[in-house]
């Protein structure tokens, strides 16, 4: 009896890990966690709207630089910038830090950006973020 107990628990496990396995990536549910870590790490230079501060902070909103390369917009959120941006034609100096989160917090609060303001971005994924890491 006991050993027919363990086999079928056993077989839980599998089916449960292949079934995680292909679970599709929910883009809604990452949306909604990453607004928490835009505000804890972001909406302080970028503002509630994503509008950033003319000539300081770059703009999230509509901005052309942020949607040409999300490999690129992995890397300033992990490793931060301190280079100029041109984001809309205007012209960005100042540098930007980098952030310690997981891969998780990078690809959830990319896909809020990406997707909030009027912007309309492809999902970012953790494991697109484990591949951008240097």
């Amino acid at each position: 009896m006991k050993i027919k107990i363990l086999l079928c628990v056993s077989l839980g496990v599998i089916l449960l890990s292949s079934f995680h396995a292909t679970q599709k990536f929910d883009l809604k549910a990452s949306i909604a966690r990453g607004k928490d870590v835009y505000t804890a790490y972001c909406l302080s230079c970028h503002m509630e709207q994503g509008t950033g501060v003319e000539g300081v902070y770059p703009p999230l909103a509509q901005a052309d630089y942020l949607m040409a390369d999300k490999k690129r917009s992995i890397q300033q959120v992990l490793y931060g910038a301190n280079m100029e941006m041109k984001v809309n034609g205007k012209s960005y100096t100042t540098p930007m830090n980098g952030f310690d989160l997981t891969d998780e917090q990078v690809s959830d609060v990319l896909n809020y950006i990406r997707n909030s303001w009027k912007n309309k971005g492809a999902a970012v994924t953790p494991g697109d973020v484990k591949a951008a890491r240097k």
